[in-house]
């Protein structure tokens, strides 16, 4: 259970970081992960739908790291990269779905990623797949209802213009 919590931990914290940059490099979001923001909308099979390079950095590399790092056996990494996967391409559903086992386990859900997608939450949310603590100790979480709040502050400045 340990190196399962540990592999988590160190995917969380490298897609985290990898995730963030790719958004604060004006280059590496033009040329790469702008791919990914193409989807406005965000559904399942779009979880996946990215630059084949920053596919391996992030997912790739990202799980190789998690993995050495925990001294993961093949067969738990596997199970670890499979749940994974599950859990991104859930993520990117667009359904908060009440009883989904994906989205009960942390606040990292749906509706939290689908946040990321909307242009007025583009800068926040970076966390993925698992759990949400870089996002809150570093400042760059939103939720839905500061998102709309936000919202309806912009909304309001263009009327009064």
């Amino acid at each position: 259970m340990f190196q399962l919590m540990l592999a988590i931990f160190v995917m969380d914290t490298w897609q985290y970081f990898t995730h963030r940059g790719l958004h604060k490099n004006k280059f590496l979001y033009r040329h790469l992960h702008s791919v990914h923001h193409q989807l406005t909308v965000t559904y399942a099979f779009g979880a996946l739908y990215n630059h084949p390079v920053e596919g391996f950095f992030i997912d790739s590399l990202g799980g190789v790291i998690s993995q050495s790092l925990s001294g993961m056996r093949t067969r738990q990494a596997a199970l670890l990269f499979c749940i994974a996967t599950l859990k991104t391409v859930d993520d990117h559903c667009g359904y908060k779905l009440p009883f989904d086992p994906l989205q009960l386990l942390t606040s990292n859900n749906a509706d939290y990623h689908d946040i990321h997608h909307q242009m007025i939450g583009m800068k926040y949310n970076f966390a993925q797949p698992f759990f949400v603590h870089w996002d809150y100790i570093l400042g760059t979480q939103m939720t839905r209802q500061e998102m709309e709040r936000r919202k309806l502050a912009q909304k309001n400045r263009d009327k009064a213009e």
